[in-house]
C-alpha cells in the first residue's frame, strides 16, 4: 500500500520542512510515502472563496484515481486517536488498498464535491491549525501509527 499526502497551497515553510522530511523518511520504512503540493489556481486572489474551493476541487478530482481511498482532513470529520489511525492504516493495508491519499485542503477548506468523493472525512482536532502545521502533525501521526502497527517503542501508552 502506498500513502500520499496532498496539500493545497505553497511548498513547506522552512519551520515545517525539516520535521515533515524527518517523519516522512521514518514512515518510508513501513509504507511508501509521497507528498504532493497542489498549487493554488492562478489568479486565486481574484476568486471568491467558493470559486477558489471549486477550482481546487476540480484539480483534486482530476488527480484522483477511482481506486484511491481518499481521506479528506476536515474539521467536521470524525476524530480518531493514534491507535485508531494505526487500526485504520492496518485495515486499509489488509483490505488491499493500493493507494491512500490524505488531503489537506486550501485556506478555505475542501470543496463539497471532494468531500462527497472522500471515503473518509477525518478531523485532526476541534482546534484550528495553520495548514503548514497540519502538515507536520499529519507527518508525525502517520509515523506514530506505523510504529503502533509494529508494536514499536515510539508510542507510549
Amino acid at each position: 500500500m502506498k500513502l500520499q499526502v496532498w496539500a493545497v497551497g505553497k511548498r513547506h515553510e522552512p519551520y515545517v520542512r525539516e520535521g515533515v522530511e524527518d517523519f516522512t523518511g521514518r514512515s518510508r520504512h513501513y509504507f511508501p510515502l509521497e507528498w504532493h503540493i497542489i498549487p493554488v489556481p492562478k489568479h486565486a486572489g481574484m476568486l471568491s472563496a467558493a470559486d477558489l474551493k471549486a477550482a481546487e476541487g476540480r484539480t483534486i478530482l482530476e488527480w484522483l484515481r477511482p481506486e484511491d481511498h481518499l481521506v479528506a482532513l476536515d474539521e467536521q470529520g470524525v476524530q480518531m486517536d493514534s491507535e485508531g489511525l494505526a487500526a485504520f492504516l492496518g485495515a486499509r493495508a489488509g483490505g488491499g488498498a493500493r493507494r491512500v491519499v490524505f488531503l489537506i485542503g486550501g485556506a478555505f477548506g475542501i470543496d463539497g464535491s471532494v468531500l462527497k468523493r472522500a471515503d473518509t472525512v477525518w478531523s485532526l482536532s476541534r482546534l484550528t491549525f495553520p495548514h503548514q502545521l497540519v502538515r507536520l502533525i499529519l507527518a508525525e501521526q502517520l509515523y506514530r501509527a506505523c510504529t503502533i502497527l509494529r508494536n514499536e517503542k515510539y508510542h507510549h501508552r
